[in-house]
């Protein structure tokens, strides 16, 4: 049997093979494809907290951490404490994180283009439905 005729390493594939292709194409912005994610939430909603990207992203709290540590490194992005709560912060965009939106939305249009080359709408809708339901079957599991 060939390994493509199991579901999971198809998928695996996919994703490996999509991840290096968005680690190219971001490289350029010194973005890993996982902070790329933060940034596209924040380009859409300034002012998240750790925890929001804790449960959008379903990645633990040190990985969060850590990337919120790289990119404010990188002046991407700055931790605004909470004034009620000292435990807690809110993650911002720097003026130099709003002008990177101008420079990687393009990249991540032509990406989405790319990935999709050849698919329908409708493939593409029917194919958002089922990586949907494999993600709520396994994690009903």
């Amino acid at each position: 049997m060939n390994s493509d005729d199991h579901i999971g390493v198809l998928i695996h594939n996919a994703d490996l093979t999509i991840a290096n292709y968005v680690r190219k194409r971001l490289k350029p912005f010194n973005l890993a494809p996982e902070q790329n994610l933060i940034m596209m939430m924040l380009w859409n909603k300034d002012g998240i907290s750790s925890n929001e990207l804790v449960l959008q992203l379903k990645k633990d709290k040190a990985s969060i951490a850590r990337m919120i540590t790289s990119l404010e490194g990188k002046g991407y992005i700055k931790k605004v404490e909470n004034p009620a709560d000292k435990r807690t912060f809110r993650v911002h965009l720097t003026d130099e994180g709003k002008r990177l939106a101008h420079l990687v939305l393009p990249v991540q249009q032509k990406m989405r283009e790319t990935i999709t080359a050849g698919m329908t709408k409708e493939e593409i809708s029917e194919l958002k439905k089922l990586i949907t339901k494999v993600i709520y079957n396994v994690s009903e599991a």
